[in-house]
């Protein structure tokens, strides 16, 4: 631990914050003691303790939060609203760029103490970041230092504790703190996947960036809930690059040529390209290339299949050599690097099973397509369903390349939420049915996962899709535990668990 002291700083210099960046929406003095020390910063009622300043935000948001918190010490609080409560009310026009801005306050600006990788695009963040995160443990390991932190999808590592992650990206109270824990417990640097959601709605304010790297663009969480466009979805995403002093951009993406013009804000920028690679081939433990580095070709290999992995490795070349890696830890990083839920391969009984979190019709399609390369002559299945109540492009997406691309087409749930998994089914449906393709609905997942495998011919393909190695599926009543695909997939091919 290195011993970092968390700031407690008076309550009129985050009134001071807030007047600086134009979010007081009330321009009448504050009446309060400005000089109170605030102890804490929080939006969580049952974590409010005396001195705290509590921020009320959310659509769900009710008094009796505000009330709880003071009821616990609270002695001001941050609204869009006031409320007729014994407070004073710092009264914003913006209560989530406030809530940044006063989380990076709070925290002492942890980014500031850190090299931060964030990592933005439609597929392939968090294999990035995986790669990205193996390669600087292999150069820190043998430096004698601390891992890196890493908050992904998948898990939130911030060096003074590891657990599944609830957001790809934290809200800023929550990323701040693990910014602070990665700063405090030696971690260096930390590789961070941003959300499209995370990017729009500022809960990066304050997050210097040591490099961004945009991956790719698509269509994804596009609903009245997220993105109401796919323009705005990728506005979003290049909102990346205003916080970072360098940039790693892909010329395979699409509208490349606009994301190079938003990576000028960088200092300095990077590019990469399937093109550069040379020598791509299939190898029993995954891909093997060769890329140019400076006069001379240098090998590379990582142990997932799919040209779209090697341009996720490509990336991390590219970012690693940013920070200064040197090339036998970017070697040695990317040949052992692991992705819980990425191409995750089981084989028994002359059957092939394949689990793997694409989720959304760019992701299934590259996907489908790696593996259709990679088994030419085995009939494929594919099993999967799609979110309620947010990302309803997804079933379009994902039911043109199902319907393009697989044999035989199962469909089930995947976190729907409000809606019911047959409507949701039926919907994906309507984009399988022009590619003349029957599909099965089979409600629950486990069942489904059963019927794929122990249907499937010898020499077969099954695909998992959409759920990786989450235990969890987001039902009507909340979220409720699952097994994770890869256990199911060992269960209904007879293989030890």
């Amino acid at each position: 631990m290195i011993g970092l002291e968390r700031p407690r700083l008076p309550l009129g210099e985050y009134y001071q914050l807030l007047l600086k960046h134009g979010l007081l929406a009330d321009p009448t003095p504050l009446s309060a003691d400005l000089t109170r020390r605030v102890e804490a910063v929080t939006c969580d009622s049952r974590s409010a303790v005396p001195g705290s300043l509590f921020i009320c935000k959310g659509a769900q948001f009710r008094p009796e939060y505000l009330a709880q918190a003071l009821d616990r010490g609270a002695f001001a609080y941050v609204s869009e609203t006031p409320y007729d409560l014994p407070a004073p009310c710092l009264r914003v026009t913006d209560v989530r760029a406030a809530m940044g801005l006063l989380a990076d306050a709070a925290w002492g600006h942890p980014s500031g103490k850190l090299s931060v990788v964030g990592i933005t695009g439609t597929k392939g963040k968090t294999t990035t970041a995986y790669f990205l995160k193996s390669v600087l443990d292999c150069w820190r390991e043998k430096e004698g230092l601390h891992g890196v932190g890493l908050l992904s999808t998948i898990v939130t590592d911030d060096g003074a504790q590891r657990k599944p992650a609830v957001l790809t990206t934290p809200e800023p109270l929550d990323l701040q703190r693990h910014l602070w824990n990665a700063a405090n417990t030696g971690c260096g640097c930390v590789v961070m996947e941003c959300s499209s959601q995370a990017l729009k709605y500022g809960r990066m304010t304050g997050v210097d960036l040591a490099v961004a790297a945009f991956l790719n663009i698509g269509e994804d969480h596009i609903s009245p809930h997220e993105h109401p466009t796919a323009e705005d979805y990728f506005q979003s995403k290049l909102k990346i690059f205003d916080r970072a002093r360098a940039a790693v951009v892909n010329l395979d993406s699409d509208r490349f040529g606009e994301v190079l013009d938003a990576a000028q804000r960088c200092g300095k920028f990077s590019a990469y390209s399937l093109k550069y690679v040379r020598g791509m081939s299939r190898t029993p433990e995954g891909m093997a290339f060769t890329v140019r580095i400076g006069e001379d070709d240098q090998p590379f290999s990582i142990p997932m299949t799919g040209d779209f992995n090697v341009s996720n490795a490509l990336c991390a070349i590219s970012v690693s050599a940013m920070l200064g890696a040197p090339l036998w830890a970017i070697q040695q990083g990317l040949a052992q690097a692991r992705v819980p839920g990425r191409m995750e391969t089981y084989a028994a009984g002359g059957r092939t099973v394949i689990v793997d979190y694409a989720h959304n019709g760019m992701s299934l399609e590259a996907l489908l397509r790696s593996i259709r390369a990679d088994y030419p002559a085995a009939p494929v299945t594919v099993v999967f369903g799609c979110t309620g109540g947010k990302g309803l492009d997804r079933r379009e997406g994902m039911g043109r390349a199902a319907g393009a691309m697989a044999d035989r087409i199962i469909l089930t749930e995947d976190d729907p939420g409000p809606e019911a998994v047959e409507d949701i089914c039926a919907e994906i449906g309507r984009y399988i049915a022009p590619f003349g393709k029957d599909y099965t609905v089979i409600p629950d997942r486990e069942a489904a996962v059963r019927t794929a495998i122990g249907t499937a011919p010898e020499g077969a393909v099954v695909v998992l899709a959409g759920k990786g190695s989450e235990s969890a599926q987001k039902r009507k009543n909340g979220s409720e535990p699952c097994v994770p695909d890869g256990m199911l997939a060992k269960k209904y091919l007879g293989l030890p668990l």
